[in-house]
């Protein structure tokens, strides 16, 4: 009753309500799909939702890619029998996982910026001051400077659920492959990795769903214009824009809601392609 409330009601009037249009009075109107028409096809509206869109498929691949990467090598070396001090990395690792998205967005800037930040200073101190430049200031970083910051942020939940995959493989066969000459790395390569896979799996559609519904992060660091020139804009602001309305833009909420639906339309469609793929792999190795 409370799920249906809260998540499923909201859901199903928020898809009801992008099929309608709202008059000079504010009385809303039923329009049929032309409110996705408009979306997809009216030059006033198509332009900034392919750049978020595009956008939010960059901000995504940069997750999978980097994130997932570096989840996996943190996971692999806390699972290292020898490992001293594992508990205390694993907690430094998970801490900016429960600072609020604002308090990270505002230390990264601090940290980047051109006047005062600390980069500069860094990077001159090991003798590679040409590197420097002012990422979130430039059209051609920004993107990729905002995704690596919250990468930073959130590699400790798949470094814990792929840690958490490794601990549950049976000892009896890592000592078998340990026994007949196997490397650390032959036995995460070949035993492990397969082993972990569907939760590789599981990690890759979660960041899928995150990215989908971001918006915290690039508006804390970049604001509802996601600058410069809507290089950071991703489905998330570009739907917090046309739903509420920014500085000279004007809240649509017909419009906002068909922006809204179209990012359940995308989530779904991700989740399913993983939900087909995942049972027709289980129907596989059943046979």
């Amino acid at each position: 009753m409370i799920y249906t409330v809260f998540s499923i009601y909201p859901l199903l009037d928020t898809i009801r309500y992008s099929f309608y249009v709202q008059d000079e009075k504010g009385v809303a109107h039923f329009a049929g799909l032309a409110n996705f028409a408009a979306l997809l096809g009216d030059p006033a509206w198509s332009g900034q939702f392919r750049n978020a869109l595009l956008n939010n498929l960059v901000f995504f691949a940069i997750h999978v890619t980097v994130q997932n990467i570096i989840g996996i090598a943190l996971a692999a070396m806390l699972s290292l029998p020898r490992l001293a001090g594992r508990n205390v990395y694993r907690t430094l690792i998970f801490l900016p996982t429960m600072l609020s998205v604002v308090i990270i967005g505002f230390i990264w800037q601090l940290i980047l910026n051109p006047l005062w930040g600390v980069s500069e200073g860094f990077l001159r101190a090991i003798g590679l001051p040409q590197l420097f430049a002012p990422w979130l200031g430039q059209e051609s970083t920004a993107l990729v400077t905002v995704s690596l910051m919250s990468i930073w942020q959130f590699v400790g939940i798949p470094m814990m659920l792929i840690y958490a995959a490794l601990l549950n493989i049976p000892e009896d066969l890592v000592d078998a492959a340990t026994v007949d000459g196997a490397s650390h790395l032959h036995v995460f390569w070949y035993v492990k990795l397969p082993l972990i896979l569907p939760m590789i799996g599981l990690v890759a559609i979660l960041t899928f769903v995150a990215n989908f519904n971001a918006f915290d992060l690039i508006y804390a660091v970049k604001g509802a214009l996601a600058g410069p020139n809507f290089s950071t804009d991703i489905l998330g602001t570009f739907f917090y824009r046309t739903f509420f309305g920014y500085q000279l833009q004007v809240g649509n909420p017909t419009m906002g809601a068909a922006v809204a639906t179209m990012m359940f339309i995308i989530i779904l469609i991700g989740v399913m392609l993983y939900l087909l793929g995942v049972q027709r792999r289980m129907q596989r190795y059943a046979l």
